[in-house]
């Protein structure tokens, strides 16, 4: 089983990853607005596949996209996972809720933790 909030990139691809191997992945939506105002247009096809494909689909209480939603949707996906695949550069979080809080999340937790990040990668 594969948690997954479905965030453009390293998220969909991990729930592609786990769908292809014949796993399930269940999705933690941060918000009601997620996919229309986060989502862009011509990358809705995808995501709208492996929303389809989840097993389950849960959302949090939050109407719209923002730190608050996603630091509730990384409690949620931290209190339910074994372990955090995380694709991260290593650098401070930018604010609250993303990859970096998550990862200090988890590691705090006791959660294991395996950052995936080649040598030399740079962001763009």
């Amino acid at each position: 089983m594969g948690i997954s909030c479905l965030a453009r990139g390293a998220d969909q691809l991990f729930a592609s990853a786990v769908l292809e191997a014949g796993g399930r992945v269940e999705v933690v939506l941060p918000s009601a607005d997620y996919r229309e105002n986060k989502v862009k247009p011509h990358e809705r096809d995808s995501f709208d596949e492996l929303l389809i494909r989840a097993d389950s689909v849960r959302y949090m209480p939050h109407r719209s996209a923002g730190r608050a939603a996603y630091e509730a949707a990384n409690r949620t996906l931290m209190s339910q996972a074994d372990r955090l695949f995380a694709v991260w550069d290593g650098q401070p979080a930018d604010g609250h809720g993303g990859t970096g809080d998550a990862v200090e999340t988890a590691r705090q937790r006791g959660l294991p933790v395996e950052v995936i990040w080649p040598d030399g990668v740079r962001r763009g």
